[in-house]
């Protein structure tokens, strides 16, 4: 922690005495001095058009729901990965189906994995809906986390309730004084935690990205909970994005980039902390921000042109019904579907649902995974292939 102690974005705080004693960083409140370099200002540019366009797409959509539902579920893997689950898109989908995994895709993980990504969607879609009511504030923290951490490993951690003890960042095993980094003692995060929610409720000067950045930096080091800090800290940023009004829906997820760029992510977190390297932190998630909206901008013209080229496959057939149609529509919500769930969601009978389903075998919409004569499982694998591919560029 002695890296920290000239840092211009907080103070280190002696904790305790003699062999126990240890080191915690507070840091400063929002905002900080942060210079506009040229490469700043070329970034921020960058990231409000893209940001913008992708704003316009999700005004123009149809249907938003094509778009929303698929991108959260990628959103809650690639957080939860950042973390060290193991589960991927297809598990998660397989969770939400009442699999215990996709027949011939995978083998299953570990429940307790998919259950952690399981409950970040939860968390998300309770949050999307909580801020018709409830800005975002610390009170709207505290139930995220109390839905993120239910039923998982995480639920000794006080779900819902910010820490009353310290913790720290550090390689497994480690003590207080080897820690990496100690975030506040419990009297001085509820402090900063008082800081950090005047400043989401003030008037400021910064333009919005950058008090995203801002914000994103500040809940990290404050580290709240006892466990899910960094989900909920990457949770908050659609809330906020949809909060102020820049994305009419939550169309917008760092996660992936901030895992594939994983070490440097961390590693300008820390220099925030250590150097006050503001710009720097700002730049590179701005840089996201650009990649990110181009990704989900490139990503809905995918899930468009499927969804058309699927409808034009059943337009064609002679003798055709609602039924099918209304199932395509439904694989973009879960690409897994099997004919009891279909039936009981068009209220129709397991026949009928079964013939819709065979039928969009015979289309190549979807394909039997179980391989079963009862029970039988439907996936449409070319929406699997959409949310899980990985695309981006190298920093």
């Amino acid at each position: 922690m002695d890296d920290f102690r000239n840092s211009p974005s907080g103070r280190l705080l002696k904790v305790g005495t003699g062999v126990a004693a240890y080191r915690a960083f507070v840091p400063q409140p929002l905002p900080p001095e942060l210079p506009f370099t040229p490469a700043l200002v070329r970034a921020l540019s960058e990231a409000d058009r893209a940001l913008g366009e992708l704003a316009g797409l999700g005004r123009a959509l149809a249907n938003p729901q094509l778009l929303v539902r698929p991108y959260i579920r990628r959103e809650a893997v690639l957080s939860s990965r950042i973390e060290g689950t193991q589960s991927n898109i297809a598990d998660l989908y397989a969770f939400e189906a009442g699999q215990p995994a996709l027949p011939g895709v995978l083998p299953a993980p570990p429940e307790d994995d998919v259950r952690e990504v399981h409950n970040y969607v939860t968390a998300l879609e309770y949050g999307i809906k909580r801020l018709k009511t409830l800005p975002v504030s610390l009170r709207l923290i505290r139930e995220l986390h109390e839905r993120l951490m239910k039923g998982v490993r995480g639920d000794r951690a006080t779900p819902g309730e910010f820490r009353r003890s310290q913790n720290w960042i550090g390689r497994p095993g480690c003590t207080l004084n080897e820690a990496a980094f100690v975030p506040p003692p419990v009297p001085e995060m509820n402090d900063s935690l008082g800081a950090f929610e005047k400043y989401l409720h003030a008037e400021n000067g910064h333009p919005p990205l950058l008090r995203l950045a801002f914000i994103h930096y500040q809940f990290e080091a404050i580290h709240p909970f006892l466990d899910g800090n960094g989900r909920i800290g990457r949770l908050l940023i659609p809330l906020l994005l949809t909060s102020w009004n820049l994305l009419g829906l939550p169309l917008l997820y760092l996660s992936v980039y901030f895992e594939r760029h994983r070490d440097e992510y961390y590693n300008r977190l820390a220099a925030v902390s250590r150097s006050g390297a503001w710009t720097e932190w700002a730049a590179f998630f701005l840089d996201g921000v650009t990649e990110q909206s181009r990704d989900a901008i490139v990503r809905a013209g995918q899930f468009q042109d499927l969804q058309a080229a699927w409808r034009n496959r059943l337009q064609r057939l002679k003798r055709t019904t609602a039924l099918p149609l209304g199932i395509v529509a439904a694989l973009f919500e879960n690409p897994t579907l099997s004919a009891t769930q279909v039936a009981r969601r068009f209220d129709v009978t397991h026949q009928a649902a079964m013939k819709s389903l065979r039928k969009l075998v015979g289309l190549q919409i979807v394909r039997e995974i179980t391989d079963r004569r009862r029970n039988q499982v439907f996936l449409a694998e070319e929406i699997l292939k959409i949310v899980s591919e990985t695309r981006g560029t190298q920093r």
